[in-house]
């Protein structure tokens, strides 16, 4: 397949979790005051499509720093999921894709399309988005997953405001990729890929530029 981004655009009006700053794009230098153009960017580090390492809810979890680099460069298994508002990804529903496609092997990295941030402008994005069971998430762990991945704002489903799934996963160190797009686009249940973060010290997690291929 050809090279397709799954990355959201990150600009001043992109939807933010209630809480956290927009981004603010701040003009530094101009050319033809500086000879160069230059902005500074301000903006949290789980802003647009982003990774999750195990500090953002672990006292002593990895920080971004810690991570190898490897980690981001990945096979991956895209599981679709017909989803509704606020519906919440079980470990059946992973185990009827296994039935279907096969065992999903130990250390994989697994991606939940549910089609959510095909339209950023939804009233309920924060608030009905899909996400995973805590099943689920026990369920991959079971699995020593490297990555899980999903197209909406959170993995926990949007009234979780426990956030027990990035919990589960973080805790196991398991990584989370968030607000991902274009997985519906994805024809193959198996496909690779890249989504490296900024080297950013201490950080829980930074934005990616994810492309699958």
């Amino acid at each position: 397949m050809k090279p397709l981004d799954l990355t959201l655009t990150i600009s001043e009006k992109i939807p933010m979790f209630p809480g956290s700053p927009q981004p603010h794009f701040i003009q530094w230098d101009e050319l033809k005051k500086d000879g160069y153009n230059l902005e500074v960017l301000f903006m949290s580090t789980h802003t647009g499509t982003h990774v999750d390492v195990p500090y953002h809810f672990v006292k002593r979890g990895k920080k971004l720093h810690q991570i190898d680099p490897g980690r981001f460069l990945c096979d991956a298994i895209l599981i679709k999921i017909k989803s509704k508002p606020s519906h919440i990804i079980t470990k059946s529903d992973i185990m009827r894709f296994e039935k279907k496609h096969g065992t999903i092997p130990q250390h994989s990295s697994v991606l939940f399309a549910t089609g959510w941030t095909d339209n950023l402008d939804r009233k309920e994005f924060f608030y009905q988005n899909p996400g995973l069971a805590d099943s689920a998430a026990k369920y991959l762990v079971s699995k020593k997953t490297n990555l899980v991945g999903i197209d909406t704002p959170s993995i926990d489903v949007g009234n979780n405001s426990k956030f027990s799934v990035h919990r589960i996963l973080l805790a196991n160190d398991v990584l989370i990729l968030e607000n991902l797009c274009n997985l519906r686009k994805i024809k193959s249940t198996k496909f690779r890929l890249v989504a490296l973060p900024l080297k950013l010290q201490n950080a829980t997690g930074s934005p990616v530029r994810a492309v699958a291929f």
